[in-house]
Formats: structure tokens, sequence, C-alpha cells
């Protein structure tokens, strides 16, 4: 495996800390993060014989289907580290991994797939007590700084706000437009419309319009239902789904102590830019468009998201608002304490002040905002 231009990927470790514990390792994430380039990474740093299996290949869902522990140590040989890819390709997966797992237990293996949703309906009650799982997402902030450095990254700010942050679009500067697009395709549809649940593709793209203009806002299933012609079960169902293939993440409303808060409000951020800006076709400068606010905050909450993943770190997030429109872009919860922040990308404009109900109801609170003079802070946090 070439080594030009791989990030080193803060998972790495993870992995590795986790080899021949007696658990299967699964490893999601969506398609084109790095899943397989990371897992490569991790074997090449090991003395063990090991077996490469791509769930891809038809011959090989064949292979693993309905096997016995007979068959599978036949097919293992005398390897002891073996890699799945894309194992949720394979009809119960999730017997096959525990029968490794379980009989032939000088073998690691290492699974990854690109739809929690289908992977984790496969393996979940096979595997129970049997996989630490890890998500991979696309390359954060802190592992691009490590990469080629801060000052560098820091450079790069527009871009990643603009075209996002996977490997490819990383790698290949002056293609970013041709290659988001074609990822966005593939990478929003390939798993999504293999399941049963998503029966109306184009509606799938109009909800995925609908939230990407109301990035940054409130979203009522209600009201997107009514834009795209689909009733507020139908537009949740897809969210979901959407949220389980690493398209979207959602954001709940904090409300404990206020009597106006908004108790059942919910934020819908993009987990990359670039995909959020492909879905309605602008790549205009920041300086000609009128959402760079919220390009800012979704890159500032999706890279946080990564930090959090990448440092394991046991917090909650929120979002906080009261009926009388007094807001908080982000609140996150660790170790039993709140931390509020205030994303500006102008932070000349206007006061920048937290409102004083919050302040009030939540006193044992860090409040900071976080602006391009200061973000850097934010998202290469240590945070355990």
């Amino acid at each position: 495996m070439k080594t030009k231009n791989i990030i080193i990927r803060a998972l790495r470790q993870n992995i590795l800390d986790r080899l021949f514990e007696g658990k299967a390792i699964i490893l999601l994430g969506p398609r084109q993060a790095g899943k397989t380039t990371l897992v490569e990474m991790v074997l090449e740093s090991r003395d063990e014989k090991k077996m490469e299996l791509n769930a891809d290949e038809p011959d090989v869902r064949e292979l693993l289907e309905k096997c016995t522990s007979t068959k599978l140590r036949t097919i293992i040989g005398l390897n002891t580290l073996l890699f799945i890819d894309e194992a949720q390709r394979i009809p119960d997966v999730g017997l096959t991994l525990k029968l490794i797992t379980d009989k032939i237990t000088e073998v690691q293996v290492i699974a990854t797939g690109s739809s929690a949703f289908e992977l984790n309906s496969r393996i979940a009650e096979p595997l129970t007590g049997r996989k630490f799982e890890l998500t991979l997402f696309p390359p954060a902030f802190s592992e691009l700084v490590q990469h080629h450095g801060l000052l560098e990254e820091k450079r790069f700010l527009e871009h990643r706000m603009i075209y996002g942050c996977y490997p490819e679009i990383i790698t290949s500067l002056g293609r970013e437009q041709e290659l988001i697009k074609l990822l966005a395709g593939s990478y929003l549809y390939k798993d999504l419309l293999t399941l049963e649940q998503i029966k109306k593709p184009i509606l799938l793209e109009k909800i995925l319009r609908a939230l990407a203009l109301q990035l940054g806002s409130e979203v009522s299933y209600h009201e997107v239902g009514q834009l795209v012609g689909a009733d507020s079960q139908t537009v949740e169902r897809y969210i979901d789904l959407l949220e389980k293939t690493f398209v979207l993440v959602r954001l709940p409303a904090l409300s404990r102590n206020v009597r106006n808060e908004i108790k059942k409000g919910k934020k819908i951020y993009f987990l990359d830019n670039g995909i959020r800006n492909a879905i309605i076709g602008n790549f205009t400068s920041l300086s000609s468009r009128t959402d760079t606010g919220a390009l800012w905050e979704n890159y500032m909450i999706s890279e946080r998201i990564k930090l959090l993943n990448n440092q394991t770190c046991d917090a909650n997030s929120f979002f906080w608002r009261t009926t009388q429109q007094q807001e908080i872009d982000y609140i996150e919860e660790r170790s039993q304490k709140l931390y509020a922040y205030e994303f500006k990308w102008n932070p000349q404009r206007g006061k920048m002040r937290f409102p004083k109900t919050f302040c009030r109801n939540y006193a044992d609170v860090e409040t900071k905002v976080i602006t391009p003079g200061n973000y850097e802070e934010f998202l290469d946090e240590h945070l355990s």
C-alpha cells in the first residue's frame, strides 16, 4: 500500500488496543471515508498471518454464507487476522462472526460496513457481548493537523467548508466539484436504495434538498413533509435512515429547567459540508454566499462530533432555544457538566452574549464563542 498522502487516523490505535481480546471488531462509517485503508494499515503493522475478504465480491458472499465452524476453519486456514470488508453484504453475517469469535478463538476478525442500519440489524443479537464497535468518519480537523500541520490546515478552512473532508477530496485538489458530485450520488444512494424502507428515491432526494436548504434551522417533520408531499412519519423514517447511513446527524433540544424552553425541537446537520453543498449544487466562494453562517455552524458541529468519536468521549450534544427565540448553537454535556458554544463566522457583527435566561437557570456552565480566530482549540481539544 502506498503511504504517500495516507492520513494517520485516530482510530488506528483504538483498533490495535482491542486486538485479540476475544471479540470481533466492527468498524462502521460512510463509504469512501477510509475504512479499508485504515484496516490495511492496522494489518500491515502486525506480524500475524492475514486474510482479507471483500464481501462486495459475489463469490466471497457465497463462501461465507451459512458456514459451519468446520468450514470456516478450512477457509481461514493458518491465518489469525481476518478482515471482512463490506460485511453487511453477507446474509447471516452475524452468525458467521459469532462462530469465528466463539469457536475459532485464535482468530481476530475485523469487519467493516458502510450502513449501521444494515450491518447492525444482522449482527446485533448474535454478537451481543462479543464485539467492539467503532465508527470512522471522514478525516477530522485534528487528524489533518497531524498530517500536514496547523498552519496549512487553517489555510484550507474555506475549502473544507465548501468541499468537505472526504479523503479523495483532500488529496485531489483541482477536481473537487467533479469528485464530490460523484461521491454524493454513490454515497447517498448506493446503500440506502438497497433498503426496503426506501421505496421512493425521488422523495429521498427531495427530503435531502429540503434539509440542505434549512441548514442550521430547527426542523419540523410536518413542514418538511408538506414541502415534499409526504406525511411526517415517512419523513422521520427517511431521516432516521439517513442518520444511520452517516449522511445526517440530529441534535435534540436541551430542556431541563426553563418553562419556555423548546422541548421536542431538533436540528439536523450534514456530517460533511461537501455533501450538503453537492445536494444544492452550490460551490461558490464564501464571500458570495448567503449561507456562510450556516456552513460555519455545520462544519463546527460535524467536526466536533468527529472529535468526540475519535476520542471515544462519552458526551451528549444539544442545541437550546426558547419560545421567545433566545438560542444557543451547541451545548455539550460531559461528566455531568454543561459546555455552551456559539459559532460566529463574523464575530464583529452583533453582540456575543449568552442569553441571561440560560445563564441564570444553568449556573455551572462554561460558555465560549467559536470564531475563525480560535476554532482550532474547539476542534483539537483533548477531552479525556
